[in-house]
């Protein structure tokens, strides 16, 4: 059973190279994070190992054993595997000693399955030693091996590596899509399951974690509820604001990157508002605050302020100093003003 939802072309492709047994020997899922691909990735890892007649059937052993991450020859790789309890740094990259790791098991048969599956997840925080390194495995393809890159960003990786790969794309999937499977799968009320999936913008799979567990909607609420509070805070509340995103920007990047698109929802939801166009608004819990915000800008400030947004996140992954293009920002934000 492939358990990946809304990827039904990626699906298509990868059933039809298991029957023609014309499999890569690395493919690399790209796609926003929670859209499936390490749900795709586990499904492969499963059809190849599957000892039933129409693979990945998920009941037998093998299928059973990858999905509870305890089979022998599926190895997930990243920045939070392997870790040394001992070392307290926080990892940011996925080293050259992990990869040869995988080069080691790789040199050994399948133990107690058909194919040995290495996923590196997240392969755009490879070392750049680390990169090389399995750029020379990937040149070398070995019988009975597989190797899925997962990353939202395959530019981010040397183009020698991304060239020995299949490349997969997973696209965000249609809200009614989501939607329906939490309605279908899950026992959540109609209205909450439309919020999740107006709030997953297509992400599958944090529809599937948030629907399972209430405190991840409770943190997504809180921090909205932080972006309107800096909104209408004065500018010491902003910088200093700024000034703790850019600390966690130093730690964990990809975190600030998220919090900034929040911020993009709660403008561009704005400038549905402000047009009438209610109907397609994200926030759909939050409408009434929106629709009566919306009154307090003048549409060019808000369509302004969302590119602004978009600049600094542009700015951010070029490496600026992440507290003054955030301070930028800050003092960018449009003040609210009355009877427009």
């Amino acid at each position: 059973m492939w358990q990946v939802v809304g990827q039904n072309k990626t699906v298509s492709l990868i059933k039809h190279s298991l029957e023609k047994k014309i499999l890569a020997h690395a493919y690399i899922f790209v796609g926003p994070a929670h859209v499936g691909k390490k749900t795709l990735a586990f499904n492969l890892a499963q059809a190849v190992n599957c000892e039933a007649y129409e693979p990945p059937c998920g009941e037998c052993l093998s299928c059973q054993k990858i999905a509870s991450e305890k089979h022998a020859d599926v190895q997930i790789i990243g920045v939070t595997t392997n870790v040394d309890t001992n070392d307290t740094k926080v990892r940011t990259e996925i080293s050259i000693d992990q990869i040869r790791q995988i080069q080691h098991s790789a040199s050994f048969p399948p133990f107690e399955g058909k194919f040995k599956v290495f996923i590196i997840d997240g392969a755009e925080l490879l070392s750049m030693e680390a990169a090389n390194s399995l750029h020379k495995t990937l040149e070398e393809p070995l019988d009975k091996i597989i190797f899925i890159l997962l990353t939202t960003d395959d530019k981010l990786l040397p183009a020698t590596v991304v060239s020995r790969c299949q490349r997969l794309e997973l696209l965000p999937v249609a809200v009614a899509e989501i939607e329906a499977a939490l309605n279908n799968h899950q026992d959540i009320e109609p209205q909450r399951a439309k919020l999740i999936a107006r709030l997953s913008h297509g992400r599958m799979g944090w529809a599937l974690m948030t629907a399972l567990d209430d405190e991840m909607l409770k943190q997504y609420n809180e921090k909205m509820q932080k972006i309107i509070n800096i909104i209408n805070a004065d500018y010491e509340e902003r910088f200093a604001y700024a000034a703790e995103l850019a600390v966690h920007f130093n730690q964990r990047r990809e975190l600030v990157q998220e919090l900034l698109d929040l911020w993009i929802d709660w403008w561009r939801d704005l400038l549905l508002a402000k047009i009438g166009c209610k109907e397609s608004i994200t926030n759909i819990d939050l409408e009434e605050m929106l629709i009566k915000s919306a009154q307090d800008y003048r549409l060019e400030e808000i369509r302004t302020f969302i590119n602004s947004i978009q600049e600094t996140k542009e700015q951010l992954g070029k490496n600026v100093n992440p507290q003054l293009a955030l301070e930028v920002l800050m003092f960018s934000i449009p003040e609210r003003e009355e009877n427009f």
